[in-house]
């Protein structure tokens, strides 16, 4: 696997993210929905990998700079026929890697309190994120899991 910083522009990418969104629309109420789109991915305070093996997309994830020493993992995405492979464990460890390089002291995230989202609240349970009250801009919701994780220095 390699993971890549990702410009957004290819098909292969703008094709991943509409699952990622239609997964979370699936299975939360719109106004519960925090997923970013393109748009929002190309913010100047995210940085977009994806995840290749011989030229094939795995999957991708985000890091969003909320201050300069606490960074929001987005965008966490596996295609359907490559899961169970470990894409998103390597995924959240180059995430990880790269917030504590950043010198960040703290990583949360937002997901969905629905079982649709059960893998991923088991996979940030095992890299160490706790539940924890919203952070940033977000708000308490009954479909929302808010998570956070300390980082050593």
């Amino acid at each position: 696997m390699e993971i890549l910083a990702d410009d957004l522009t290819g098909p292969e990418i703008a094709e991943l993210l509409s699952a990622h969104l239609d997964h979370g629309n699936a299975n939360s109420p719109p106004e519960s929905v925090h997923a970013l789109d393109l748009d929002g991915l190309q913010s100047p305070d995210v940085t977009f990998w994806s995840v290749w093996e011989h030229g094939n997309l795995l999957g991708c994830g985000a890091l969003r700079e909320l201050s300069p020493d606490h960074g929001e993992l987005k965008s966490m995405h596996t295609a359907r026929q490559h899961r169970g492979k470990g894409v998103a464990r390597a995924m959240v460890e180059h995430i990880l890697a790269e917030a504590k390089r950043r010198g960040y002291r703290q990583v949360s995230l937002e997901t969905g309190s629905m079982e649709a989202f059960a893998p991923a609240r088991a996979l940030y349970s095992r890299f160490g994120f706790t539940e924890c009250p919203p952070f940033g801009s977000y708000a308490l919701d009954p479909h929302s899991v808010f998570m956070t994780r300390a980082l050593a220095a």
